[in-house]
Order: structure tokens, then sequence, then C-alpha cells
């Protein structure tokens, strides 16, 4: 506030956290602006019906009436009114009804969420066109990158380091800062992972281990495996978030969760699924209907335990007694990703943690791990090796997987599931892993080791407590596995069979690792298992004995660990 006043801008970009209060700094300064009479109207532009209506609620406890329903070819709206709230698609149908309207007054436009506007060619020309003319405007977003390069209008770009634009907010707030500040929750993920089955159109079977580095078609597939209402995984991960709910209700009474679908038929299965597991019907949000935005409101306002959304509930949807989640959709961009996060870090009272299950895929854990690193919308990147040339065929990639018919995409390729299972992989907290060495079986007391968490615990005592787990997981698996020792030792006929399992676990165990430690470095897995073998010693991963592999093992994790405390 003292800055935008001290400067009084045309254009001002603040960039905030989901859940800083981006609604209440904007509609304090309209509140200012009106009282000292430099505008007169106020347009808010959100991207959804339901933030409209949202907004207007907002505005109206601030003493601002705001018109929700009104369309640009209305014309003009009740006297008692001082502004509108329309969507990015409406502007985009008719930009000089809206032109007009910013001309006749002195008008501050309200973008709220304004990466939007670059969704499409002809809503951001049409966000240009409309308020090219306003007195002022304030554009706010959470997530200033995007994953394609279209310029968004009203914002500034100036070059980088490396000479490539960047986009230049006048006022940053960080998710690390608000999280410094109490602002917001810290998120535990709960990531899982399992054996997925799959048939491709050709009569192939296919059986890979969700998590385990696999190509990106292979990984796109087991993921939709993971997700297919009818398999094990999806209920089995259902009933630990729903067990985690618990926990977390014994200390916040009202806590609600939210499972994210790819689209309508998975979220009523998933919604049926939970019915079967709590005995109460989940609220289902399906579409942007006035009815869906009831549901949402009459959600927030209850304490009833689950609602499932495809994607309404992705971005400025404010329900802050959501404090578990569930990542069930194929959607997994960073925009996307950063913005269904947000809808779980709103805090309310110091010491609430968000729960979010996740599936163990590369792209997604390592949005999970850098969930507190800045970014900026980055128009295009300079050429500076000869992976860089294929950077044309990457944007066009992320901007097939950032579109509205994503899912629509999914749906066509050759591929059907057979089977899938659950299980306990590891938490991510404050960029670090704990409970990873080895995977735990669902139900299991070990999964309820993180399952059951107070719900109510300051940021240094949840990494306390999680170092503490890991600990003592660390040793009930030392002791177990001299246990199994001495048992096979008693058994000859059983060695060759355990020694088997023991070596897959092993590598399983590594190549979990391998694939974290590119999370954190992008190198390449061939590289650092080149690296960790030429280190230790020792044929290939694949024909490596026990003794090897926990070398190798104990290595990466020397890496990690120096790499941390670095």
């Amino acid at each position: 506030m003292n800055q935008y006043f001290d400067r009084l801008p045309r254009d001002f970009l603040a960039v905030a956290t989901p859940g800083a209060g981006k609604t209440t700094f904007a509609l304090s300064v309209a509140a200012e602006l009106l009282g000292r009479r430099m505008v007169d109207r106020i347009i808010v532009v959100a991207p959804t019906e339901h933030l409209k209506l949202q907004w207007a609620e907002a505005a109206g406890r601030a003493g601002i009436p705001i018109d929700p329903t009104y369309s640009a070819g209305q014309g003009k709206t009740s006297g008692d009114f001082l502004g509108v709230a329309v969507t990015y698609a409406g502007v985009a149908v008719n930009p000089l009804a809206m032109r007009i309207r910013a001309e006749r007054f002195k008008t501050l436009v309200i973008l709220d969420e304004i990466h939007h506007a670059g969704d499409a060619l002809s809503w951001g020309e049409g966000v240009r066109e409309a308020f090219e003319p306003a007195a002022r405007r304030l554009a706010l977003t959470g997530t200033p990158f995007r994953s394609d390069i279209n310029p968004i209008p009203f914002v500034t770009y100036e070059p980088g380091p490396d000479g490539v634009p960047r986009s230049a907010a006048d006022y940053t707030y960080g998710y690390a800062q608000a999280l410094a500040d109490h602002v917001v929750r810290p998120v535990l993920f709960m990531a899982y992972s399992g054996q997925m089955t799959w048939r491709t159109r050709a009569g192939d079977e296919i059986a890979a281990h969700l998590g385990e580095p696999l190509t990106k078609d292979m990984t796109a597939q087991a993921l939709r495996t993971a997700l297919d209402p009818n398999g094990a995984w999806i209920p089995a991960v259902l009933e630990a978030a729903d067990k985690r709910l618990s926990e977390v209700r014994r200390h916040v009474p009202d806590a609600g969760g939210l499972v994210i679908a790819t689209d309508q038929d998975s979220a009523r299965a998933y919604a049926k699924t939970l019915r079967a597991i709590t005995g109460e019907a989940a609220t289902v949000v399906l579409s942007d209907e006035k009815a869906a935005s009831k549901r949402i409101s009459a959600f927030a306002a209850d304490d009833s335990r689950w609602m499932v959304a495809v994607r309404m509930v992705s971005e400025g949807v404010d329900v802050p007694r959501l404090a578990v989640g569930v990542y069930a959709t194929t959607t997994s961009t960073p925009l996307f990703f950063a913005q269904a996060i947000g809808r779980f870090v709103r805090a309310r009272s110091r010491g609430e943690t968000a729960s979010v299950f996740l599936p163990s895929v590369p792209n997604l854990l390592g949005f999970a791990s850098e969930l507190e690193v800045a970014r900026d919308h980055v128009l295009g990147r300079k050429v500076s090796d000869e992976g860089d040339l294929f950077a044309p065929e990457d944007a066009l990639m992320a901007q097939a997987n950032a579109s509205e018919a994503a899912s629509d995409d999914e749906a066509m390729l050759p591929f059907e599931a057979l089977g899938s299972e659950a299980r306990f992989d590891r938490v991510l907290f404050d960029g670090g892993e704990f409970g990873h060495a080895g995977e735990v079986h669902v139900g299991s007391e070990e999964e309820m080791d993180f399952l059951g968490i107070p719900g109510l615990l300051d940021p240094d005592q949840m990494r306390e407590l999680l170092h503490q787990r890991q600990s003592d997981r660390a040793k009930k698996q030392k002791a177990k596995a001299a246990a199994d020792d001495t048992q096979r030792r008693h058994a000859d006929s059983l060695t060759e069979v355990s020694t088997h399992e023991q070596l897959a676990v092993l590598r399983r165990e590594l190549n979990g690792l391998v694939a974290a430690w590119h999370h954190r470095t992008s190198q390449p897995h061939g590289v650092t298992h080149a690296a960790l073998r030429k280190e230790c010693g020792g044929p290939a991963a694949a024909v490596a004995n026990a003794d090897q592999l926990r070398a190798r093992i104990e290595r990466i994790r020397e890496w990690a660990a120096t790499r941390k405390s670095s």
C-alpha cells in the first residue's frame, strides 16, 4: 500500500502467494482511490464466474458495491453499483463495450490472476483493447509464470542476466516469505508409488513401477493407471488421506479435504469411493456454473469432510478450512500445480499444516520440492547449447500440457488400465525427503507413523518430528534386516529367494534416490549411476551385489546431505 501510494502508478503488478491477501490489498487501494476521487468506477476482471461472485461479496464487505451479473452486451448497470465484475472470456467477446465503459469514467481496472490474459491470443488482445484507456490498472497474480511465451498485457518485461525478457513485478511477496511470517501454512506432501499394469491398443501388457525412471509416455500411462477409479491405487490413497483428515480434525474440528480430479467421470467415481470410506456424501463440483458456486460456498461454510472437483477449485477460490488434498489429476504443469496447492495454504491460526497426497511422478515431486522457489514469466530462452535447439518443441509440449483440453488429449492414448496397487513412498517437507528408505505397505504401522502426525505443529516441530520418525523407522528396518539375516542363515533353501527380493528392494531404493537427485540437480540418471560406479566400484546396478548397492545408496545420501548443508 505504501509503495503504491508513494508512486501512484498507472500500472502496478503485485505478485503474492495464494492466501497472502491480494484481494484485501486491491480493495483497499480501490477504496482509497475512490475516497480521493482519483477514480469514479471499478472494473474487476476474474478468471471464472465463481470468482466474480467472490469478488463482489468481498467488495461489498469493503463498502464498494460491485455487480457480478454484468455482461458486456448489457450496457448500463444499476446506479447503486460503483463497479462491475467480468471474466476474461467475457471481455474477449466484446472488448469494445468494455473500452467504452473504461473511457466514460475515471476507471480502476483490477486484473485478478492476470496471467490468464495470455491463455489465448484473443483474450490478451481483448484485454489490451478494452482497458488501454483506463485511468489505472492494478494487476494481481499468485503465479506470474506461464507454460507458454505469450506476453501478458500491461506487464513489464525486463532482460534478465541471460538477456531473456522476464516479467518484472512492482511488489513481490512469495510463499517462503509468507511462511516465515506465518501468513500461510507449510505443506506436507505425502507421495505414493506402487506397481501399475496396463495394456496398449496393440495388445501388449506392460507393468511398471510408479516413480521409477520411465519414458515420458510410460510415466503418463502409469499415472493414468494409478488414477483409474477401478484400480486399487486411488481407493488406498483416498483412505489414507481420510485417515490424515481424521487426525487433523482432532485439532482442527472443521478441517476439510479436496480431491482434484481429471474429468467428471473420475470425480463422480472418487466421490462414490469416499462415501464408502467415510459413510458421508462428498460435495461434487463439476463445472463453472451457479449451482457449483453455491456448492463451493456451502462447503466453505459447513464442516463436512470432502469435496471433489475437476478444475473449478484450482485457483482463487477461498475455502480456508481446506487442510488435506489429493492431487488426482493428469494435469501436471507448474502453473496448475502451484494454483492447486494454493487452495490449501491459507492460514487461519498458527500451527496449522496442510497435507497433500500425490503420485510419485518425477515432475510432481519436483514441483513439490521447489514450492518455495520464486518464478517469473519468461518470454524465451537464449540458445546456449545443443539441447536448447529443441526449445520450440519444448514450448509446444508445455503449451499442449497447459491447455484446458489436456484431459481430452490424454483420453486418446492407446491405453487400458488393468490394475494398480499403492505403496507409501515418502514425505516431502521444507525441501527435504523423509521415510523414503524403501516402500511401505498401505495400512501398516509405518504408514500411520506419518499419517498420524498431529494437525497443529509449527514448521520446526514438524521438521524435528519427521526426522525422529525417519530415525525410528531406520532402526526398525535395521533390526528387521538383522532378524531376516539370522533367519536366512537357518534356512538355506530360502537363501536364493530372499537374496533376490533383497536385491530388488535395494535396486528400487537406489533408483528412487537417483531420481530424487535428478529432480534436485537435473543430472541425467545414467550420469549419476556412472558416477556412483566410479566412486564405489563394481558392475552395473542390474548385476551388482547387495553390498555394492548399499555402498552406492550411502554415497548418494552423502551427496544429498552435503548439498543440503551447503
